[in-house]
């Protein structure tokens, strides 16, 4: 395993993140998640891979993300020897004092420790000033409860004004960026990647696959998520057609390399600059393999033979306001 380190922090981290949306009690969210038998497996292979940086989240599966995750690692292995990350924005107060102060505890509590190496904003909240996010999440990492602050998907302009705010009171500032990129969504490389550039922000992207896209050839399989990821289906199906030709070029060179097209589509992440991905893993199988993408090489010409097909497309992962109470699935396919 490849190590590296988030932002200007000495949190040293694997290449490779650990999705927890995938743990987690059936139905309570998604119908494929796993259960915690089966969870518990998962997160052991990932140990013995050498993976130490999982993230999660406050309303994946009710809570039981969490719940599933603090439970394994606790009967697994130290604490300090794992990198947690969790996040809030999805629930009552959105990122308001009080609700920050309510979720962090709620999420140590879940997750079983006294701390979060990183703790990130789900996205970015319309009705609280940004000032007052910035205040109370400073106030978590000098109180101990959270060592840094993160952010996912928002606007690149609405992400540097948050960092601006920290920066100008002197308050803890991002030190990393969970947002949508993969070689089938790239609508961040206009302003909020730079931006992260610029401010020495790492990239940790969520759904570096293309929610399995990117990992075989035909649009879907016979899987379990396949048939039920309402979530996926509304962020991808849209654009298929002109997406399906991307799919088969990282096929083409899967086949030229001789590895499989997971591999080509993590490797590409990391020419691209990226920290650590987020693998979402249901199978020990899914996180080896993503493993063996870490010797895996593109040259330039190969990033460019990639990139060469994409297009502009709409949206996916910022919001334009936030949604009605009580949302957790915001891109589902109705």
């Amino acid at each position: 395993m490849d190590y590296t380190t988030l932002g200007s922090t000495d949190i040293k981290v694997s290449k490779i993140c650990v999705g927890a949306m995938s743990f987690g009690q059936p139905g309570t969210m998604h119908e494929w998640t796993l259960d915690y038998p089966t969870s518990e497996k998962v997160i052991k292979d990932a140990l013995a891979l050498g993976i130490n940086f999982f993230d999660t989240a406050n309303v994946y599966s009710q809570g039981t993300s969490e719940e599933y995750l603090g439970r394994a690692l606790h009967q697994n292995i130290a604490r300090d020897k794992v990198v947690l990350a969790s996040k809030v924005y999805f629930n009552p107060g959105r990122l308001s004092r009080q609700a920050i102060q309510r979720e962090i505890d709620g999420s140590l509590k879940r997750l079983g420790t006294d701390y979060l190496d990183l703790y990130i904003i789900h996205r970015f909240d319309y009705d609280t000033p940004i000032e007052e996010t910035m205040a109370a999440l400073n106030d978590l990492v000098k109180a101990g409860k959270v060592r840094a602050i993160g952010a996912s998907a928002m606007y690149g302009y609405q992400f540097y004004n948050m960092q601006l705010a920290a920066r100008d009171h002197g308050w803890a500032q991002f030190q990393t960026m969970e947002n949508h990129y993969n070689l089938l969504y790239r609508e961040d490389e206009r302003e909020l990647i730079p931006i992260c550039r610029q401010m020495n922000v790492s990239l940790m992207p969520y759904s570096p696959l293309a929610a399995g896209h990117l990992s075989h050839t035909g649009w879907r399989t016979d899987t379990l998520r396949s048939r039920t990821d309402k979530v996926a289906m509304g962020k991808y199906d849209k654009t298929e057609a002109e997406d399906y030709r991307i799919v088969q070029r990282v096929a083409e060179l899967a086949a030229k390399y001789q590895v499989s097209m997971s591999q080509i589509a993590l490797a590409w992440q990391w020419a691209k600059g990226v920290a650590a991905p987020i693998v979402g893993s249901t199978k020990a199988a899914h996180l080896e393999e993503a493993a063996g993408a870490l010797a895996v090489h593109l040259t330039p010409a190969d990033v460019d033979y990639l990139e060469a097909l994409y297009l502009p497309h709409p949206i996916v992962g910022a919001l334009d306001q936030n949604p009605p109470a009580g949302t957790v699935l915001i891109d589902e396919k109705k």
